[in-house]
This record gives structure tokens, C-alpha cells and sequence, in this order.
């Protein structure tokens, strides 16, 4: 199949957008933020990686439909107080994080709504979910203008991060033990695969 990229990505004959399918898999960013209220927003981002090793930063694309609301709650959150966590989605967290990606009034606690317990950060005011093994909690660094359209508006929020928290009983030999941890990856349409038998392959030389 030959295609020209569209808006809304669905070739003739597909049954649903491709693009989500073509990019796998993806890692989650499962951020928290506050407002400036002090409500917890806990949302999934498939658009979500590490960008940077030092200083170390990692990045999560808030992108969504033009909307009477305004923007997506992390992304305002995050602009007007200049924090979030990234929170490590694993299989057992599969089904929270789920219900997280709902989309929830700005003024309900979408942890609580999910069954999650906080659990306090170090560096940050927005609080951790504290059945994820790794967090990462970042400072703003800045928000890119993405190219965008007159349906979509795409934003790329670029974090530096401060503290980092890993779980003692994922660490086996000085090293993050992938078989322990079983993050979840985002592939397209409602798929998503757990990542259970790793393999090492050195580099050439």
C-alpha cells in the first residue's frame, strides 16, 4: 500500500487511523501533574520518551482536538506551575492507568478515581502513584509548538529531570531487571504488549 499522509490518517479501505501503528511500540508516559488548585491530574501518553541523558530529560506530546475548553488538563497544569512525574506503566497497572485515560472534569482527582494511592515526591509538588516501580520527577524546561492544523493542536512538553525513584525489588545485579519490571508498551488501535522476555545484543566492537 502507497500512501500520502492525510488528515485524520486513514488510508481508502483501512479501518482505522495508521499512524498510531506504524510508530511500535511506544513507551507510556503515565504523568502527573497539579493545578494550581491543587488537583491531581493523572493522564497515559502514547507520544511519550526519554529525549536526553545529561542533563537527563524526557518529553510527552500533549496533542488533542481544538477545543472550547482549552487545552488538555497536564498541558495547562504543567504551564502554569511547571512540574510533572512521569510514573512507570507495568502489566498489573495496565487497568489503572486505562481509566486514567478517560476523559475527567478538571476539578476530580483522576489517582483517586482510579483506585491509585499518591505517594509524595521529593523535588516536586505533584505527587507519585505509588504502586509504580520508577518515577521520574521533572521541571519544566520548555513547551515546543508542534506543527499543527485547524482540528488538531500539538504540543511537546520537554521536562528536566530532578529526582529519579526505583524500586529496590526491580534491581537485581546493579541493573534494572526487565523480567521484574514488565513495563506495558503502546502499539496502535487498543493493543498494547507487555515486554516479558528482553534479550542483549553488544555493540560491534
Amino acid at each position: 500500500m502507497e500512501y500520502e499522509p492525510q488528515p485524520g490518517l486513514r488510508p481508502p479501505g483501512m479501518a482505522h487511523s495508521i499512524y498510531a501503528a506504524l510508530v511500535v511500540p511506544r513507551p507510556i508516559g503515565w504523568i502527573t501533574t497539579l493545578s494550581s488548585d491543587g488537583v491531581v491530574n493523572l493522564a497515559p501518553y502514547s507520544f511519550f520518551n526519554g529525549v536526553a541523558a545529561e542533563p537527563m530529560s524526557v518529553m510527552y506530546c500533549a496533542n488533542g482536538p481544538h477545543t472550547e475548553g482549552g487545552p488538555k488538563d497536564s498541558l495547562q497544569n504543567v504551564t502554569e506551575t511547571g512540574q510533572f512525574v512521569f510514573n512507570l506503566v507495568t502489566a498489573d497497572l495496565a487497568d489503572a492507568m486505562n481509566k486514567t485515560s478517560a476523559d475527567a472534569p478538571r476539578s476530580v482527582d483522576e489517582m483517586a478515581l482510579a483506585g491509585l494511592e499518591p505517594q509524595p515526591s521529593m523535588k516536586v509538588a505533584p505527587p507519585r502513584v505509588g504502586a509504580s516501580p520508577i518515577h521520574l520527577e521533572c521541571e519544566l524546561d520548555q513547551i515546543v509548538e508542534l506543527p499543527s492544523n485547524e482540528t488538531m493542536l500539538n504540543r511537546m512538553v520537554i521536562g528536566r529531570v530532578v529526582h529519579i525513584h526505583i524500586a529496590d525489588e526491580v534491581i537485581v545485579d546493579g541493573m534494572v531487571d526487565w523480567k521484574r519490571l514488565r513495563p506495558l508498551a503502546r502499539l496502535g488501535y487498543m493493543d498494547y504488549a507487555e515486554i516479558a522476555e528482553p534479550f542483549t545484543m553488544n555493540r560491534p566492537g
